[in-house]
């Protein structure tokens, strides 16, 4: 490039062998960035909030007031670590990595591994549906691959809430995740096509995610009396009986996410079902024992781990839970603290160390097929994830090489994840949920493909 372009920068990058492309101020050479090489400028300064810009040394004081990285003031359904589970169940201290075990120490937890799914009533059917309001969209044929992947897991979510009876009106569909809101947009637009509503006012979606998201889709949506509403608030400190948009109808929630790694569907159950102030549907009482009924193993473990706490606020709640589908994915970023299984791990004696290790291995279902990474070149483009979700797997490089074979490998992560996902499974029936695992979607759309489903137990009885 011989010269800048026309109304852009005039500072020659380098590194890049072009000139900058930023757009400059009318009657300027150079971009904010670059504004340094104008004749007369003030010297530029890393902003103390955020190292990732500068700004113009003289116009600090006015930047900070506006800069985005500032502190702001904190909304009402902030609460710190609210859903972050027992404070004694930091496992900072039992990270385990795959690399430092010997292959004594790896052989002891396939053993563990075997002897905790043994009789695990943890099965996962295959069980692939769809919904006829994406059916034009996905035989849209503008739309590439990795469109199409995605309409075709929305649509399967979409037809699971609708065999489960969650798809309909009068209640508020909380998107836990939401990055861009597909979901609860095609949420949106079954309602739609379906009822043809002169009113939207017994229907809101509320979308949770913790980073700013550049294409939202749910900012598009002007219909009258349909309420979008997003909260820019990790899970983990999300207080949804303080959320007001949910305080003023009381509608009954449901709980819908699509991909929620690791340690936040976790964050997302105990958002729904711990939540002090949250109101749940009444369940059956539990059986208490006896005075002089000894307390067995599961009662000890009861006693160890701190209980739903009792709502000491008499205020406006939100209605009650009516259920849940989650897809799950990424289980070797779970944490210790955060895990709602934490009393079903405990029964079959595995403890934090054995859960990290876990999850740890859980990865190897999704890469246990190809080659560990030493024996890929270091550039071989293989040696990358492919079910197009962006999510890192865990580390590969470990004492298995030569200690089992690839498909050995992927079946110990497949029986990883279920192990963990049987302590969730756990947690919500002891909530009073009915709950399952499908495959929702086949394994060549995307290799995390479980689904978890969840409705009040009195709800599938009757149904």
């Amino acid at each position: 490039m011989a010269a800048a372009l026309p109304g852009r920068c005039g500072f020659f990058v380098e590194k890049k062998k072009r000139f900058c492309k930023m757009i400059v101020g009318r009657g300027r050479r150079f971009c904010g960035e670059h504004a340094t090489m104008e004749e007369g400028s003030s010297r530029r300064i890393v902003c103390p909030l955020d190292p990732k810009h500068t700004v113009s040394e003289d116009k600090l004081d006015k930047h900070l007031k506006k800069c985005n990285s500032r502190e702001k003031p904190r909304p009402v359904y902030y609460v710190e670590n609210i859903n972050s589970g027992p404070a004694e169940g930091d496992d900072s201290l039992q990270q385990v990595s795959l690399s430092e075990c010997s292959r004594a120490q790896l052989k002891s937890l396939l053993d563990k591994l075997k002897t905790a799914v043994t009789g695990l009533q943890c099965d996962v059917e295959d069980r692939v549906l769809s919904h006829p309001a994406l059916q034009e969209e996905l035989n849209n044929p503008k739309n590439g691959d990795s469109a199409h992947k995605h309409l075709k897991q929305q649509s399967s979510i979409l037809g699971h809430l609708e065999v489960l009876g969650l798809l309909g009106r009068g209640q508020c569909f909380v998107e836990f995740g939401a990055g861009r809101g597909k979901l609860s947009h095609w949420i949106h637009e079954a309602l739609k096509t379906r009822d043809h509503p002169e009113s939207w006012e017994d229907l809101q979606l509320l979308l949770v995610e913790r980073c700013s998201t550049r294409f939202k889709v749910d900012g598009k949506h002007q219909d009258v009396g349909v309420e979008f509403e997003r909260l820019q608030v990790d899970i983990q400190h999300l207080d949804l009986s303080k959320v007001p948009l949910l305080t003023q109808k009381k509608l009954p929630l449901v709980g819908v996410g699509k991909h929620l790694c690791g340690a936040a569907t976790d964050l997302a159950l105990r958002c729904l079902l711990e939540t002090p102030g949250l109101r749940q549907e009444p369940g059956p009482p539990r059986k208490r024992l006896k005075s002089s009924e000894p307390a067995g193993p599961e009662s000890a473990v009861s006693a160890a781990l701190p209980g739903p706490v009792p709502d000491p606020d008499p205020g406006p709640h939100p209605g009650p839970v009516q259920g849940l589908v989650v897809a799950l994915c990424c289980h070797h970023r779970c944490e210790w603290r955060h895990y709602v299984g934490q009393r079903f791990f405990l029964q079959r004696g595995l403890g934090a160390e054995e859960f990290s290790a876990f999850c740890r291995m859980s990865s190897w279902a999704t890469c246990g097929l190809r080659p560990t990474s030493q024996n890929l070149p270091p550039q071989d483009p293989t040696n990358q994830r492919r079910d197009d979700e962006e999510h890192e797997p865990a580390e590969e490089t470990d004492a298995v090489n030569g200690f089992l074979s690839a498909a050995e490998r992927k079946q110990v992560g497949r029986l990883c994840k279920r192990l963990i996902d049987g302590g969730r499974l756990h947690f919500l029936r002891t909530r009073g949920f009915d709950s399952k695992l499908s495959r929702y979607v086949d394994s060549h759309v995307t290799l995390e493909n479980v689904l978890l489903t969840a409705v009040p137990s009195s709800s599938s009885s009757s149904s």
